[in-house]
């Protein structure tokens, strides 16, 4: 066996290693997929409680990850003052913000409520006011949500200042400027009462599809049988004495 020969067959057997660990990985991102979604299921089909049998505002924030996707309800008066914009979120491929609004609940302290989306050219130069409920009490029926902090590469908001603008809904930094106690998780709205205007518009509940995961594992696996199959044939052909004389084209 030649050199360049014994070259490519390593390369061949790299190249299909790689091909059916990437198909094993998606597998694995199925698994992990088809988990969440059972788990958003089961939590959202559970029936809807009040806020603060769920959360307190003496629980950590990693608690929202065991509640996430409860459905509650809430009852308070909007804190418009304390309503901040979280940029870069699409809808129906369209870039804008979230209208994230402190809910001043009877007990006195505060849920964030993510009342929904407004288009990037409506959230540009604006109060945030201007997109104000109504005044007055109202009940909110929401999923819990845990609040989203900057990981890897990503940068924080600033930590000093007033922030209007917030690049995710981050309620460690939210809380620093209230004036009053905020729970450690948000409310993404699904309903109100009185009910809301035309924007924001309620952001939709989680996509429990599973993705194209299955379909790229079936792909790697069968790029990985067309090598195993395919190259040793091509082997035997030049291995023929009438067909050596293609080998040089080849490796």
């Amino acid at each position: 066996m030649s050199f360049r020969r014994l070259l490519l067959n390593i390369a061949v057997l790299l190249a299909v290693m790689a091909m059916i660990t990437a198909g094993f990985w998606q597998l694995h991102r199925l698994s992990e997929r088809r988990e969440h979604n059972s788990t958003i299921t089961s939590r959202s089909e559970l029936p809807v409680v009040q806020i603060q049998d769920l959360a307190g505002i003496d629980d950590d924030y990693d608690e929202g990850d065991n509640i996430e996707f409860r459905s509650v309800r809430a009852v308070g008066v909007y804190q418009v003052e304390d309503q901040v914009l979280i940029r870069n979120r699409t809808f129906q491929g369209s870039a804008g913000f979230w209208v994230l609004t402190p809910l001043r609940l009877p007990t006195g302290e505060a849920v964030a409520v993510n009342r929904g989306w407004i288009p990037h050219g409506a959230g540009t130069g604006t109060s945030p006011a201007d997109f104000a409920p109504a005044s007055g009490e109202v009940e909110v029926v929401g999923l819990v949500r845990a609040t989203v902090t900057a990981a890897g590469l990503q940068q924080s908001d600033p930590s000093g200042g007033v922030l209007t603008e917030m690049a995710r809904p981050d309620l460690t930094r939210l809380s620093q400027q209230l004036d009053t106690a905020l729970l450690p998780v948000y409310l993404q709205l699904q309903a109100q009462a009185p009910p809301a205007g035309d924007w924001p518009v309620p952001v939709p509940p989680p996509d429990l599809g599973e993705g194209s995961h299955l379909a790229y594992a079936v792909q790697w696996f069968v790029f990985a049988t067309i090598a195993l199959v395919g190259y040793p044939l091509i082997l035997r052909r030049l291995g023929r004495p009438g067909d050596r004389d293609r080998e040089a084209e080849v490796v």
